[in-house]
């Protein structure tokens, strides 16, 4: 069962949601996206550079017969970068889009875990002044003594230029 917390804070997010989440490291800091729209996660694997992308597109693999684009989340998130490790691998998730639901491969440092967050461990995303946008963020969680970023997959990686990456296998 999901259970929504709506919040009423300014500049917080608009809703938070409780429940499933898979948690990451991106350098130094842990994040978390609802496990609903994980599909699998797979070792890091040869990319194939696309021209003319940002520069957190690091391109797109051939996932069982599917072109997948695959997004850097630390450059994208604005992260500092560390060295690939063997725990750097991709998460794929299903993002919404105008057209449906369309694949999209995450880079990220390591896995953590698969959590179960109440609406009493989530936080609103605090506000961060004029001009800061969190409209990404779902929320902030206390996991464990430790503070994780949820984030909405969908806002962040919802944009055209990541999709047309791999447009023409969709």
């Amino acid at each position: 069962m999901t259970t929504t917390m709506e919040t009423t804070t300014a500049g917080g997010p608009k809703q938070g949601t409780a429940g499933k989440y898979l948690t990451f490291k991106l350098a130094k800091e842990s994040f978390g996206i609802q496990v609903m729209q994980v599909r699998e996660i797979i070792r890091l694997t040869s990319i194939t550079a696309v021209p003319q992308m940002p520069h957190y597109i690091k391109g797109v693999i051939n996932l069982r017969g599917r072109i997948i684009p695959v997004v850097d989340l630390r450059l994208k998130l604005g992260v500092d970068s560390i060295q690939d490790s063997e725990h750097t691998c991709i998460i794929v998730v299903q993002v919404a889009a105008a057209a449906g639901a369309k694949p999209m491969g995450l880079i990220v440092d390591a896995v953590e875990e698969v959590v179960n967050i109440s609406a009493g461990d989530l936080e609103a995303t605090p506000d961060f002044g004029t001009g800061v946008s969190a409209e990404g963020l779902l929320g902030m969680a206390k996991i464990k003594g430790e503070v994780k970023t949820l984030l909405d997959i969908d806002r962040i990686l919802g944009c055209e230029a990541c999709l047309s990456a791999g447009a023409g296998s969709f």
